[in-house]
């Protein structure tokens, strides 16, 4: 593997124009494709095998044309202090925007609110349901125009006027923050690097790369259904992946130089050896991300694919572009230890026996490893304590901001008809087989109006047939609570007894029911994915490090880190600590797929910084030093730059904190305090001290295990013959630029 890689970094290297064209031409090629392409329409968000899709599925069987998926929009009509709605004038204020929400070409029905029955009790709030033919995302803009000009005239007239549902969905913004994160690892690698033009390589490429990966999915998006969370997700992830990449590689290539080596022969070794390290701690990322399929989810699956392909593409981008700009950079990227005159160099920083930070540390650890690892563990089983009351589900219109009208609609809603009205559960019984479909919808009817906590149950809705029915259920709670979801429990636990009296099958669907399912699905999906994950990682790296305790070790100190960092995301988002600083205005469940998707990306970002690190300490050991002085070597060459990756992981994500979407607010939340976790907390402290603790058997293999694994050889032990090829003396340096 090293070797292989030494040539491809000194094949980039010498031609460095070719390289560089055809980087440029894939970006020319992703980015006409996406300007060219249509425009996304909506991702579909289908949940194969749960009984809520089995529902919708006969929905578009049984009435054909009712576009069950189409986006819907609730106009939602409060009278002035004092008034009703049901006022003369106010009256006809409502009546004359249901008959201006009728002109819409997309719209297929609007109800009225005083003839279908959607007035509350006392009179003071109603709604309009408008339903239309496509889609809240393929929604045109004349469609979403046409919906609020109906409702500021109804407001003009002195009613309040508000509008829920999906109708008015919007891709997501990310706000600034993303930029600022940015920022951030800009100043990191100038710091890291002394020079401006070193700290400018990882930032360019990854842009490269991002900007690649984005566009394709861009263009694709039609095609393949793809919606904007995943060009987001592919964004965070290959930004902060591509930039590590590029740095770990740039840090090698400079202590190459350092020890006296030509350009071309350090940019062939910081590619054998860092570069190795890139490959496989990018298999990690991309194992996690594709494994995201075993939920069976076509949503996730997607996003993890795309998401891996963007890492993928960061991965090829270190070893083959990087070379070549460091070519063109020749003499401007300085060795190990040097910086540009611009930041105060021309001479050596410091002089080379002196020892670093990361040398100190790591002799501390050594010193004293049982009471390093002891408050480590302790204080990240602090920081887990919340994930034992996480409670899950999925955002409606209850969790966005208060200065929304969707968050408006939907509380006006609850004070007028009640909290579960904005979970309506829509039963569908298929009465086909039954020798008495009406009869068999009536016992349906009948037995749901008996349960606890049902509120309102609407009369039957027929298809053409007459074989099926629909059937709306208004629970007496809110749509996340308990309550609602043991109601969707009971109903469907007396389908069986209707099927086997009647004929008839009863399934329970809608919003309310498809969450349920989702978080169901997904939590039967955590242990099966968790070990496919981690097993295949775990033979990964017991490929890479040749050892069997080295895989174990990372693998018990990553669900360390990902379990602290649910107990941050349960602390923050579900309780609210913090809730102002990390702009959450409303606290309440946990996204549903937040703990199986953590487990993927931060398993896969974890492994990074254990391959970076660790690999580091096996060149050591396996060139003749012994574990201790190993684990000191390792961190004097790897910790500063580990902590500078992760600096800078920290800071792109974070700075997808600023989004308006919930789901990736709390993405970028979570993958930041992991990586925080996981980096300063379990690589820097734990790995050391249980490796110290371990000596040598941390890196005792079976024998019979040894002859059957492959050597690929990640310390670059084959390029040790190599020596004293490409020495030089540092005072000769010449500048390779134009060769």
């Amino acid at each position: 593997m090293a070797t292989f890689l030494y040539k491809i970094g000194r094949l980039a290297f010498r031609r460095r124009h070719f390289a560089a064209l055809i980087w440029v031409a894939l970006l020319t090629l992703a980015g006409v494709g996406a300007a060219s392409a249509p425009a996304a329409g909506s991702s579909s968000f289908s949940i194969p095998g749960t009984e809520a899709q089995k529902a919708f599925d006969l929905l578009e069987q049984r009435f054909p044309g009712m576009s069950a998926d189409g986006a819907t929009a609730r106009v939602v009509f409060k009278a002035p202090g004092g008034e009703k709605v049901t006022a003369k004038s106010n009256k006809a204020v409502v009546e004359k925007t249901v008959r201006e929400l009728r002109d819409g070409s997309e719209v297929t029905s609007v109800a009225d609110p005083f003839t279908g029955h959607a007035v509350s009790k006392d009179g003071t709030i109603a709604y309009a349901q408008v339903k239309y033919k496509v889609s809240g995302m393929e929604l045109e803009d004349a469609s979403k125009d046409a919906l609020k000009r109906a409702a500021q005239s109804a407001r003009v007239d002195g009613l309040t006027v508000e509008i829920g549902g999906d109708a008015l969905s919007a891709v997501p913004e990310t706000g600034a923050t993303e930029v600022i994160g940015i920022a951030i690892a800009a100043v990191v690698l100038v710091v890291t690097f002394g020079s401006l033009v070193a700290a400018g390589l990882p930032l360019l490429t990854a842009l490269i790369g991002v900007g690649i990966g984005v566009s394709t999915i861009t263009a694709l998006a039609n095609a393949l259904d793809l919606g904007s969370t995943t060009s987001t997700l592919a964004m965070m992830i290959g930004l902060a992946v591509g930039i590590d990449y590029a740095l770990f590689i740039v840090s090698r290539y400079r202590a190459e130089l350092a020890e006296g080596r030509e350009r071309e022969e350090a940019a062939g070794r910081a590619v054998g050896t860092a570069g190795s390290a890139v490959v496989f701690a990018g298999l990690t990322v991309v194992i996690a991300l594709v494994g995201l399929a075993v939920v069976n989810i076509p949503m996730l699956t997607k996003m993890g694919v795309a998401a891996a392909g963007t890492v993928a593409i960061a991965v090829l981008i270190a070893l083959t572009l990087i070379p070549a700009l460091l070519g063109y950079a020749g003499r401007k990227v300085k060795p190990a230890g040097e910086k540009s005159r611009l930041l105060g160099g021309g001479r050596a920083a410091a002089a080379k026996d002196r020892p670093n930070m990361g040398t100190r540390w790591a002799r501390f650890v050594v010193r004293r490893p049982v009471a390093v690892l002891l408050l480590g563990v302790i204080g990240l089983g602090a920081a887990a304590l919340p994930a034992s009351q996480l409670e899950l589900g999925l955002p409606d219109d209850g969790s966005q901001p208060t200065a929304t009208t969707q968050r408006r609609a939907y509380d006006l809603l609850s004070e007028g008809f009640g909290p579960g009205f904005n979970g309506p559960l829509m039963v569908v019984v298929d009465a086909k087989s039954s020798e008495h479909p009406k009869a068999a919808v009536t016992t349906v009817t009948d037995d749901i109006k008996g349960m606890r906590d049902v509120v309102t149950v609407t009369p039957p809705t027929y298809n053409a047939a007459g074989d099926t029915a629909m059937i709306t259920v208004v629970p007496g709670s809110k749509p996340s609570s308990a309550t609602t979801e043991d109601l969707v429990h009971g109903i469907r636990g007396a389908g069986a007894g209707i099927t086997a009296d009647t004929g008839a099958k009863l399934l329970v669907t809608g919003s309310t029911a498809m969450n349920i399912d989702v978080s169901q699905k997904l939590n039967d999906a955590l242990i099966p994915y968790l070990a496919l994950v981690v097993g295949l990682a775990f033979l990964l790296l017991i490929v890479v490090f040749r050892s069997i305790l080295v895989p174990l070790k990372a693998a018990l100190g990553f669900l360390l880190s990902v379990t602290a960092a649910l107990g941050a995301v349960v602390a923050v988002f579900q309780w609210g600590w913090l809730s102002g600083l990390m702009g959450v205005e409303e606290t309440g469940p946990v996204m549903s797929m937040m703990p199986i998707f953590m487990v993927g990306v931060v398993f896969g970002l974890a492994m990074d910084y254990e391959v970076f690190l660790v690999t580091r300490m096996r060149e050591a050991y396996v060139h003749g030093e012994n574990p201790g002085q190993a684990i000191v070597t390792g961190f004097r060459h790897g910790a500063r730059v580990v902590t500078a990756a992760a600096v800078i992981m920290i800071a792109v994500f974070s700075g997808f904190i600023g989004s308006s979407e919930s789901m990736i607010k709390m993405i970028g939340f979570g993958l930041a305090i992991a990586v925080f976790f996981d980096a300063f907390v379990v690589r820097m402290a734990l790995v050391p001290a249980v490796l110290a603790l371990l000596g040598r058997k941390a890196w005792w293999l079976p024998k019979w295990l040894g002859r059957v694994l492959p050597n690929v050889d990640v310390e670059g032990e084959g390029l040790r013959t190599r020596r004293d090829e490409g020495r030089r003396d540092p005072d000769q340096d010449r500048e390779l630029v134009g060769v």
